[in-house]
């Protein structure tokens, strides 16, 4: 197994899951007045990214790289063009957790493209298979509330 390749794959996911925690953090407090019953389940995703950076940046050290610890250039536009959007929304609320599908979205794919490159090596494939399931986890719990309405 190549190092480097799992290295970047791993820098890859580690900018993913910096990207998850900023557009987190830019979820607005009123949206917890409308949806007061996915507070807790929300909270669990910014605990749970904040153990999947850990887990990342220790797997990174642990193979002999450097940690990429940075957003990456997509999620950055992601997130000013939700700032954008957000300044014309009507429903700032509704339009918040839709923003939160589209970044679990992007991040089960980004996960899943990493466990199909085959440059992982067997340790860094299974905790990237148990973010994957916490990923998609909370990815069902706010895509049901985007169902519903």
């Amino acid at each position: 197994m190549n190092n480097e390749k799992t290295v970047s794959v791993l820098n890859d996911l580690l900018n993913i899951t910096n990207d998850r925690i900023e557009g987190f953090s830019k979820v607005e407090e009123k949206v917890w007045t409308t949806h007061s019953a996915l507070k807790a389940d929300y909270d669990q995703m910014v605990s749970q990214s904040q153990l999947m950076k850990t887990d990342l940046i220790r797997l990174i050290n642990e193979r002999g790289g450097n940690p990429d610890n940075t957003t990456s250039t997509a999620g950055a536009l992601h997130r000013a063009w939700i700032d954008v959007k957000n300044s014309f929304a009507g429903d700032k609320a509704e339009s918040t957790l839709e923003n939160v599908v589209f970044g679990e979205k992007a991040a089960i794919k980004a996960y899943e493209d990493a466990l199909d490159s085959g440059d992982l090596c067997p340790e860094s494939t299974q905790v990237v298979l148990d973010h994957l399931h916490h990923l998609k986890s909370s990815y069902r719990t706010f895509e049901n509330l985007e169902e519903s309405h």
